[in-house]
């Protein structure tokens, strides 16, 4: 990404000066560990309940780990200049504590690991991730700089369902309502991520779907799209809902209310924790239904 070679410099100076545990820490926090680990966790455990054995569940995982290890890495190595000359000491790299070549590397490994192991869990299945993980790069690469941030977002996890299915006996498409949950999760999830960090978005050129609706419209809105998906993932799937269902789906509804009420301080976390347990009720209801991805 453009920007002063100056600060790019700098960054790598203090990088080659740190100690080795020093620049693997920097390393390990470059990569995003929460959310990778999270939509590991996730998938690993929607191959097991749809029926994966445990050797192909563990293939499952280790793709998802190496694309989510190189979509973090791609990340900070994209933005090292702009974080770095934004002061962000919460980047490994604008810290110095590990060189931007370093993790541009790591992130070329990862994705190289990525490709063998996804199609080693099917062709049509590895085709599916990879879609979905090419689609993070490009989010990284320069789209999450238009209106469409959002898409990126919305094809790799919509995706995630049919890397699940494609690899199991007779390759079955996931049904319908499983996909646009996945799609409507990751679009909340592009929203929740961004909420936070408008302001300093926008002050860096950065301007997606949400820094160009500004911090109150994201506000209202980033709520919407995961209220949808668990709506779909309670009324999508075959049979009864059940107490469970509708108890999920009022929780949702309540904690969507919760981040649109007003009074609030223009930088209230409020909106944006809230909005992640709506997230984190999606994602149980999709773990719940796992068994059905193979049903219709």
């Amino acid at each position: 990404m453009a920007g002063p070679s100056g600060a790019q410099g700098t960054s790598s100076v203090r990088g080659r000066g740190c100690s080795g545990g020093a620049r693997g820490s920097g390393l390990l926090r470059a990569c995003h560990p929460e959310p990778a680990a999270a939509v590991t966790a996730l998938v690993t455990v929607l191959a097991a309940v749809s029926g994966r054995g445990p050797a192909g569940c563990a293939v499952v995982g280790a793709a998802v780990l190496c694309g989510q290890l190189s979509v973090g890495w791609c990340n900070d190595a994209v933005d090292a200049v702009r974080d770095t000359a934004a002061g962000r000491t919460d980047k490994p790299v604008a810290a110095g504590t590990v060189t931007r070549t370093a993790v541009a590397v790591a992130a070329g490994l990862a994705l190289a690991g990525c490709v063998p192991l996804s199609l080693a869990a099917g062709r049509l299945a590895g085709s599916a991730h990879l879609l979905g993980v090419a689609a993070a790069w490009a989010y990284n690469l320069g789209v999450k700089r238009t209106a469409a941030s959002w898409l990126p977002y919305a094809l790799g996890f919509g995706l995630l369902p049919a890397f699940v299915t494609l690899g199991l006996a007779g390759h079955p498409w996931p049904p319908a309502w499983a996909v646009a949950a996945g799609a409507l999760l990751g679009v909340g999830a592009h929203f929740t991520n961004v909420l936070p960090d408008i302001d300093a978005d926008l002050a860096a050129g950065v301007r997606g779907l949400p820094q160009r609706l500004g911090r109150r419209r994201t506000r209202v809105l980033a709520p919407l799209p995961l209220l949808a998906a668990s709506a779909v993932l309670v009324l999508g799937p075959p049979g009864p809902v059940g107490p469970a269902g509708w108890s999920a789906l009022a929780l949702t509804a309540g904690l969507a209310a919760a981040t649109t009420a007003a009074g609030r301080p223009a930088h209230s976390r409020v909106p944006f924790l809230a909005t992640l347990a709506m997230a984190a009720t999606a994602v149980a209801l999709l773990v719940l239904h796992g068994g059905s991805l193979t049903r219709g």
